[in-house]
């Protein structure tokens, strides 16, 4: 085998592996339910079978400072709206089948991400 077919199967073989490794969470979901409220708040909003892949903001006008997680996932949790961390406001990671609620006076979640 020549060097120059080599070096094509192998860089063929590792562009395979790159797409199968992409793909490998296209369409999956969370399993279960993602439930937030806002502080002093009745109102809740819920979201099932989430997609695992991207950043989704919360559907509350004043954020989230509730949270249940009962998916077979972890999520992480931002106080902005895109999933950006910032000096005063990292990501909160909440493992599957807990709940947490925020700090008096901290700022609410905005967004989410799914661990996958």
């Amino acid at each position: 085998m020549s060097h120059l077919r080599r070096i094509g199967v192998i860089t063929g073989a590792a562009l395979l592996l790159t797409a199968t490794a992409t793909a490998c969470s296209a369409g999956k979901t969370t399993v279960g339910t993602l439930s937030f409220r806002a502080q002093d708040s009745p109102v809740e909003v819920t979201y099932s079978n989430t997609p695992v892949q991207g950043c989704h903001r919360i559907g509350l006008p004043r954020g989230a400072a509730h949270v249940e997680n009962h998916t077979l996932v972890d999520v992480i949790l931002y106080r902005t709206p895109k999933c950006q961390k910032t000096d005063k406001a990292d990501g909160i990671y909440i493992p599957t089948a807990t709940s947490n609620v925020t700090a008096p006076g901290s700022l609410p979640w905005r967004s989410f991400s799914v661990v996958h």
